[in-house]
């Protein structure tokens, strides 16, 4: 394996190019190659056409590539190396990241290939051109993630992370971004597992208080990593739906629960949509967020979804532990006359809400429908109307 590395990861020697028969790296011959690299007559001199074998080279490593040939497109990769004594100077800049991404995906596929291989070969072609060197970490670090080896992909994220070469660029700062997320998401992943072993024990057992500790530093540590990066242009969602998930884990009525449940709303797992509704529920259980319309309406229009949905169950899942506090908490008459009175809005949308959970006998509910409000008048019929067909007190009624 040894001898497999060393041929795919150096390039050729000058004694190699003095060969009058081309070998691989495996020590295959190819004929075809030798009427590229045979030498034209010039006062003496053998020159070596660059251009014409290297584009030949290539060809046939896309070739072997396309037809999953792998130990034959490693042989024709010892070739190609010699692009790195190009004479344009054009071609050796480009050379060093065409070369990792063909080595990098025959490596991962050769039956040969292992671990300490890959990772050599990427160290390798990282200082081979410094302007390579944040997208091959990027690219190291998710060959690592794909084989399950978590910290070593954390510990090539955060040396990539203080690597600076220069005034940085617009394009080095997308990678950084990139590198900062996917430490981030790893950060996230390190501390759902400590979550989940969190659950499994006794809160009266000693290791239950060192083991929540543990959890909260890993929250910290990636809402760190991705909460800078939220502030930054671009699409992450990804990455917004694992820092907000923590967040929700900690403080549960934080702003960015709203932009958690919209994102939500738009994965396609059932399990997401019911934590949807579950993130509503939580921002309204906080006194602070009593008054937030946004939240009453993202509710009040996510409750009929979810019914009209057949997920009666989700509803009453989450019912069933607030319907002994939240109808004063939120549903009283006192809270009807007073949200009347300040925002008529407000008051519409969770006399819907109240209604759904509560059915029509709810006092809030009663006491919003009875308003004689000449521009409201209509929007109150259809409240009625919706608590009539979705409330879950009677869903026949």
């Amino acid at each position: 394996m040894s001898d497999f590395s060393e041929e795919l990861i150096r390039s050729k020697t000058e004694d190699d190019q003095e060969e009058s028969c081309v070998l691989s790296g495996t020590g295959m011959y190819f004929p075809w190659l030798q009427k590229h690299i045979d030498t034209v007559e010039t006062g003496g001199k053998k020159e070596k056409d660059f251009a014409q074998t290297t584009s030949a080279c290539l060809n046939r490593i896309q070739e072997a590539l396309l037809k999953h040939q792998w130990p034959q497109a490693a042989g024709y990769m010892h070739s190609y190396f010699q692009i790195l004594e190009d004479s344009d100077s054009h071609k050796r800049q480009a050379a060093p990241e065409i070369i990792w991404k063909l080595g990098s995906e025959i490596l991962f596929y050769h039956p040969k290939s292992n671990m300490e291989t890959f990772n050599t070969f990427a160290d390798r072609m990282k200082n081979m051109g410094v302007m390579n060197y944040l997208k091959i970490s990027l690219q190291h670090a998710l060959y690592l993630l794909h084989h399950g080896m978590l910290e070593d992909a954390n510990r090539n994220l955060s040396r990539a992370e203080m690597w600076r070469y220069g005034e940085k660029s617009s394009s080095q700062e997308v990678l950084i971004n990139l590198i900062q997320a996917y430490k981030g998401l790893l950060q996230y992943y390190t501390w759902s597992k400590k979550k989940m072993e969190l659950s499994n024990l006794d809160e009266d057992d000693y290791a239950y208080n060192t083991a929540s500790q543990t959890m909260l530093n890993h929250s910290w540590k990636t809402s760190v990593n991705l909460g800078a990066l939220i502030q930054t242009p671009g699409v992450w969602d990804p990455f917004v739906k694992s820092y907000v998930e923590i967040l929700y884990q900690i403080v549960p009525s934080h702003k960015l629960m709203l932009e958690f449940h919209r994102l939500l709303k738009k994965s396609e797992k059932k399990d997401h949509h019911k934590l949807g509704l579950e993130v509503l529920f939580g921002v309204l259980d906080f006194a602070g967020c009593t008054k937030n319309i946004t939240a009453w309406k993202y509710l009040a229009k996510y409750l009929r979804q979810t019914l009209m949905g057949n997920h009666l169950a989700w509803v009453q899942e989450e019912w069933n532990s607030r319907k002994t506090w939240w109808p004063s908490f939120h549903f009283s008459s006192f809270w009807a006359k007073s949200d009347w009175k300040e925002d008529v809005a407000l008051a519409c949308e969770k006399a819907l809400v109240a209604g759904i959970l509560l059915g029509k006998g709810c006092r809030y509910f009663r006491y919003i429908c009875k308003q004689d409000h000449q521009v409201l008048r209509k929007k109150i019929r259809r409240i009625r109307k919706s608590v009539k067909k979705h409330s879950i007190v009677n869903p026949g009624l």
